[in-house]
């Protein structure tokens, strides 16, 4: 291992790291309570239409908002990880120890990952595509690498998306060989592999090696936060454009497709992009200017971010959802109409969500793993 490449931190506590948190995991709430399908609904044929798309996924080659939010999530782990990892070390938690924690917390992450979605109602399933199984795989990545400098750490990040470049484009095996063919891919290949199935959404397990590349960045740009460099904000703006520029580009050009579902090199190097711009603007809105008045709504929902994930997934999605929907059903049905009754059901139950981390959050109960 090499010595880290900023040889003073400053650990404390990231304002902006703490909303774009809670602000992802308030969409990801707001989804999850079905507000999303019947916005849908409810502005079909409309010009509205083209806004509400984009809290939808693109259907393959192409990027929109609902994209980034997956790449958000890991993005800013390895952001926290950064911040975690220093805390331990201002405590003289020896390496072994430190590395105990990281390994545990990968391991409830998958726990979790698969649990999600292991109880069907034609039995159990294993699958690997839920963002907490992915976001194990990538912590631990980013995390045996955090000592090695930026260079180092540059060229690792370069040579997972070459391998994803490489596995796509030559591995020549029969029926999953046609490199960027939703279900006829390399990613598939390896699907039927590990699960004997693909995903009906085209998503694939081996994301998780180029999206490994944003749980690096975000540990990199947390040791870059907390390091005594100047003009940080105009240094995340100008990884952000050249990302940018590079991602784009290699999808206009045809070198690569952007396409999420199987995050190849375009997506992943431009959603990286949208992130590194979208800390900027909060880092220097909230924690260089100071603005941090509302922030409380969403720190909420971001201070027990897997707690509210793991509800509104498994909870939510199981029971509770249906179990408003119904109520609002049959009060509401006589008076109103069902796309007005689905967006009362949503907000109700995001509300009611969002007040049980309140509750968690005035009780200082944070759930860690």
């Amino acid at each position: 291992m090499q010595a880290s490449i900023y040889p003073e931190f400053n650990t404390k506590r990231l304002a902006s790291l703490d909303f774009m948190r809670g602000l992802i995991m308030c969409l990801l709430a707001l989804e999850a309570a079905g507000l999303y399908d019947v916005l849908q609904d409810v502005t079909k044929d409309h010009w509205l239409s083209g806004l509400i798309i984009q809290f939808h996924h693109h259907p393959w080659n192409g990027l929109r908002f609902w994209d980034l939010i997956q790449p958000g999530f890991m993005f800013i782990a390895g952001t926290a990880m950064a911040y975690s990892i220093e805390g331990m070390k201002s405590k003289a938690l020896a390496y072994r120890k430190r590395t105990s924690k990281i390994l545990k917390r990968c391991g409830w992450l998958f726990f979790w990952g698969v649990l999600i979605y292991a109880v069907k109602k034609d039995g159990l399933a294993f699958e690997l595509w839920n963002v907490l199984t992915q976001l194990s795989f990538t912590i631990a990545i980013a995390y045996f690498i955090f000592e090695w400098n930026f260079k180092s750490q540059l060229l690792f990040s370069i040579g997972l998306l070459l391998l994803t470049e490489i596995l796509y484009r030559f591995m020549d095996i029969p029926g999953y060989n046609q490199t960027y063919v939703n279900h006829y891919n390399f990613g598939n290949f390896v699907d039927m592999l590990l699960m004997g199935k693909t995903s009906r959404g085209g998503w694939v397990a081996i994301n998780c090696i180029p999206t490994a590349v944003h749980t690096i960045a975000g540990a990199l740009v947390g040791k870059f936060l907390m390091s005594n460099q100047p003009a940080k904000t105009k240094q995340l703006l100008i990884w952000g454009i050249a990302t940018l520029v590079i991602g784009y580009g290699m999808d206009l050009t045809n070198i690569t497709p952007i396409i999420k579902r199987i995050a190849t090199s375009s997506f992943t190097i431009v959603s990286l992009g949208w992130c590194l711009l979208g800390l900027a603007a909060c880092y220097f809105y909230i924690d260089v200017k100071g603005n941090k008045k509302g922030l409380s709504f969403f720190s909420v929902l971001g201070m027990n971010s897997i707690f509210i994930y793991l509800f509104f997934e498994i909870v939510g999605g199981k029971w509770f959802n249906g179990y408003i929907s119904t109520i609002a059903e049959g009060l509401l049905h006589r008076f109103i109409a069902d796309n007005g009754i689905g967006i009362i059901s949503s907000i109700t139950i995001f509300f009611i969500e969002w007040k049980l981390c309140e509750f968690l959050y005035k009780k200082k109960i944070f759930f860690r793993l």
